[in-house]
C-alpha cells in the first residue's frame, strides 16, 4: 500500500534520496509486522476474516468484496443514466456508511475536500467571463467566416486556450448557436463542425490544473497519498502538444471520418427537427366533424396527427374518431408545415391561447435546448418555472429518436430537447442568462456593459497569476475572484447560485469517500497486485500504459471525476510497487480521464453536440477511439520525459 516513507527506506529499497518530494515505499521495505496487512489487505480494526483474491496468495477481507460490488453497481448506473449523477455519487456514499467501510467523519470529508471548494469557486468565475460578453467580441468575429473547414479550425483555435480557464459547458454553449448560424447561412451540416468544438474544449481544459475539475481532483487526491501539489501550469507543455496533434488530426483525419451527409434544411432560429404541439379546434374550423383519416393532414399539408385529445381523455382510435370543437389534436412536423395548416384549418395553438395574458408586451419566437446537467432535466414545463420566471410559453417540443404522445404539459424535459417558445421580450435578456437552456437563436442581440467585461477578464488574470505564483493557494483565490466578480457586478447577485452545477458538486463531495474505501480495505493492494501480474517484468512503462487504457475505459463508462476517485490511488500505489515516482502515473490519470472522445455521454460537452449535430453513437466511436489512441501513444513517450520515472536521475 501506499504511504510516507522517510530517507532510510527509500535506502533499503535502493532508490535516489529526493529530499524535496514524499515518496511511495516498495513492498519489501514495509516491517515485518505488516507482512500480513500486506497480503490479506487488514486493516487494525477490520473484522480478520478475509477472503481469497483471485491473484497469487492474495486475500481480501468482506468489506473489500463490498466495495467491489459498490463500484460495480455505480458503473453500471452510470453508464446506464437512468438515474442523475449525483443521485448515483449519494447512494454510494450512505451504502459505504451503512456497512460501516467508511466512518461519518470520513463520508462528509468529500464536501471539505480541497477540490471541491475550488470546482464551485471555479464555476462562478466562468459564469462571470460568460455573462459580462467578455466572449462576445471573439463570437462577432467568427460569425464572418464563411468557409466551413475555415470555421471549424478557428473554432478550436478559440476555444482551447479559452478551455484552459472557463467552464467547458459554458464555453460550448456559448459557441454552439454561433456555429448552427454559420452552417446554415454555408449550407453544411453542423456534423462537420460541433464534433471538434467540443473535443477543443476538452483539450485545453486538461492544459491547466484548474481548466477541469478532474484535474483539480486528481491533484487533491494526489497530495493525500504524500504527492507535492501540481503547479497551475504544471500540465501546459503536454496539453499543448497533445492540442496541437488533436486538431491536426481532426483538420487532417477526423474530417474524413466525421459524418458528411448535408442538412440544409436545419435553420437555426425555426426548426431543427419535426416539432410536437398541440392545437385546439375552436367552433367553426373546418375540421369539426371530420376524422383524422377523412381530412389527410400527412398528404394535404405535411402534418402528421398523433393523438386526439378531449377534455383529459386521449381517444381510443383517434383516425377514426371524429373531430369535435373543443378537442386538441396532438400533432407533428416541420414548424412552418405546422403553421400553415393551422391557419388553413383555422386552429389555434393550444397552449398559447390558454396560457398567453392579454396585454401589450412583445413577444418574440425562440428556441431553446435543454442543458446537459440542466436543472429542468425530469421536470415537466409546469415544474421548471420557465412560465412565471420568463412570462414564457412552450409551443412545441423536439426530441431526437423519439415521438412524443403525451400532452406538452405532461412531457418531462430530458437533455437535448428543443423548445420552441413564446418569450416576452423584456425578459428574454434573463432567459439568455439561465444555464438550464440553451438559446440558439437571437444571441447575437445580446448587448453588454464593456467595463463589466473587463473587470471579468482582469479578475479571472489576477487569480491564474495569485496562483500560478503560489501567493495565494488555489481554492483561496479562486473564491477571492468570484466575489470580486460579484462586487465588480460581472453577474447578479442570485445568478451564482442558480448558474453554479450542483449536480457535479455534490458528485465530487459524495464520491470522494468511495477512494477511501478502496484504501481502507486493501483493495486497492489486491487491484495492484493483479495489475502487476498482469505487467510482469516489462517495466514502469507498461506500468503506465496499463493505468492510462483502464482509465480512459473508466471514463467512458462512467464519467471523468468518479474515474479519478477509483485510479488515483492505485496509480500511486502501482509507482510505489514499481519503485519509481508516482507523479507520472497521476498525471496519465488526469490526462486519461479529462480527453473522453469515445462516446456521446463520457463528457458533458460530447453530449451538448450530440444532439444539435445529429451525431450517431458511432460516429464518436469512429472519430474519437484513433484520436484516444493516438493521445495514449503521445502521453507514453512524453510523460516519463516531463515527470521521470526516477526524478535525481533524469535531472
Amino acid at each position: 500500500m501506499a504511504r510516507a516513507v522517510g530517507a532510510g527506506d527509500r535506502a533499503r529499497c535502493g532508490q535516489p534520496l529526493r529530499p524535496s518530494r514524499v515518496r511511495v515505499a516498495c513492498d519489501h521495505a514495509l516491517p515485518a509486522a505488516s507482512e500480513e496487512a500486506r497480503e490479506t489487505g487488514h486493516r487494525p480494526g477490520a473484522p480478520r476474516r478475509a477472503f481469497r483474491f483471485p491473484v497469487r496468495g492474495v486475500r481480501v477481507s468482506w468489506q473489500a468484496w463490498a466495495t467491489v460490488a459498490i463500484v460495480a453497481a455505480a458503473m453500471a448506473l452510470f453508464a446506464s443514466e437512468k438515474l442523475r449523477i449525483d443521485l448515483v455519487a449519494l447512494l454510494v456514499l450512505a451504502a459505504l456508511v451503512v456497512l460501516g467501510i467508511v466512518s461519518p467523519a470520513e463520508a462528509l470529508s468529500g464536501f471539505s475536500n480541497e477540490a471541491t471548494v475550488t470546482v464551485a469557486a471555479m464555476f462562478a468565475l466562468s459564469l462571470g467571463i460568460e455573462r459580462s460578453g467578455a466572449l462576445d467580441p471573439l463570437t462577432r468575429l467568427l460569425s464572418r467566416i464563411r468557409r466551413p473547414w475555415v470555421l471549424t479550425l478557428a473554432m478550436m483555435l478559440a476555444i482551447a486556450p479559452i478551455g484552459a480557464f472557463v467552464k467547458n459547458i459554458a464555453l460550448v454553449a456559448t459557441f454552439l448557436p454561433l456555429a448552427l448560424r454559420v452552417c446554415q447561412r454555408t449550407r453544411t451540416s453542423p456534423a462537420r463542425v460541433l464534433m471538434p468544438m467540443a473535443y477543443a474544449a476538452q483539450m485545453g481544459g486538461v492544459c491547466t490544473l484548474i481548466g477541469t475539475s478532474s484535474n483539480l481532483l486528481a491533484d487533491s487526491l494526489a497530495q493525500k497519498h504524500g504527492l507535492q501539489a501540481f503547479g497551475v501550469f504544471e500540465f501546459v507543455r503536454l496539453g499543448a502538444v497533445l492540442a496541437v496533434v488533436g486538431m491536426a488530426y481532426l483538420m487532417l483525419v477526423g474530417r474524413w471520418l466525421l459524418p458528411r451527409h448535408v442538412d440544409a434544411e436545419q435553420p437555426v432560429q425555426a426548426d431543427v427537427g419535426k416539432y410536437v404541439t398541440e392545437l385546439e379546434v375552436p367552433a367553426g374550423s373546418a375540421l369539426i366533424g371530420q376524422s383524422f383519416a377523412e381530412a389527410r393532414l400527412g398528404e394535404t399539408y405535411g402534418v402528421y396527427p398523433l393523438e386526439l385529445l378531449r377534455g383529459e381523455k386521449h381517444m381510443w382510435s383517434p383516425r377514426s374518431q371524429e373531430i369535435a370543437a373543443g378537442d386538441v389534436l396532438l400533432v407533428r412536423g416541420d414548424w412552418d408545415k405546422i403553421e400553415d395548416f393551422r391557419r388553413q384549418a383555422d386552429l389555434r395553438n393550444a397552449p398559447e391561447s390558454r396560457y398567453v395574458k392579454d396585454d401589450d408586451h412583445a413577444r418574440v419566437m425562440v428556441e431553446l435546448m435543454v442543458a446537459p446537467a440542466s436543472a429542468v432535466e425530469g421536470r415537466r414545463v409546469g415544474e421548471t418555472g420557465i412560465g412565471w420566471r420568463y412570462d414564457a410559453v412552450v409551443l412545441a417540443i423536439h426530441r431526437r429518436g423519439q415521438v412524443l404522445r403525451d400532452k406538452l404539459s405532461d412531457v418531462s424535459f430530458a437533455v437535448g430537447d428543443v423548445l420552441l417558445a413564446l418569450v416576452d421580450e423584456k425578459a428574454l435578456a434573463n432567459l439568455r442568462n439561465d444555464e438550464a437552456f440553451i438559446v440558439l437563436g437571437q444571441r447575437d442581440e445580446m448587448r453588454r456593459t464593456p467595463r463589466k467585461a473587463i473587470y471579468a477578464v482582469g479578475i479571472m488574470a489576477a487569480v491564474v497569476v495569485a496562483s500560478g505564483l503560489r501567493w495565494l493557494p488555489i481554492p483561496i483565490a479562486a473564491i477571492c475572484g468570484a466575489t470580486a466578480m460579484a462586487l465588480a457586478g460581472c453577474f447578479g447577485r442570485k445568478d451564482v447560485y442558480e448558474g453554479m452545477d450542483w449536480k457535479i458538486i455534490i458528485l465530487l463531495g459524495a464520491i470522494l469517500p468511495l477512494g477511501i474505501a478502496i484504501e481502507k480495505t486493501g483493495l486497492s493492494h489486491a487491484l495492484v497486485r493483479l495489475g502487476m501480474d498482469l505487467v510482469g517484468t516489462h517495466g514502469p512503462l507498461a506500468a503506465l500504459l496499463m493505468v492510462y487504457l483502464l482509465t480512459a475505459l473508466l471514463t467512458e463508462l462512467m464519467g471523468h471525476n468518479p474515474s479519478v476517485v477509483l485510479m488515483v490511488g492505485i496509480a500511486a500505489s502501482v509507482a510505489g510497487a514499481m519503485h519509481v515516482d508516482p507523479r507520472p502515473f497521476v498525471v496519465a490519470v488526469a490526462f486519461a480521464a479529462a480527453t473522453s472522445f469515445a462516446t456521446p455521454v463520457g463528457y458533458p460537452t460530447n453530449t451538448m453536440v450530440y444532439y444539435a449535430g445529429g451525431y450517431r453513437f458511432t460516429d464518436f466511436m469512429k472519430v474519437g477511439i484513433p484520436l484516444i489512441l493516438v493521445f495514449c501513444a503521445l502521453s507514453m513517450w512524453l510523460i516519463p520525459h516531463f515527470w521521470p520515472f526516477h526524478p535525481a536521475a533524469g535531472r
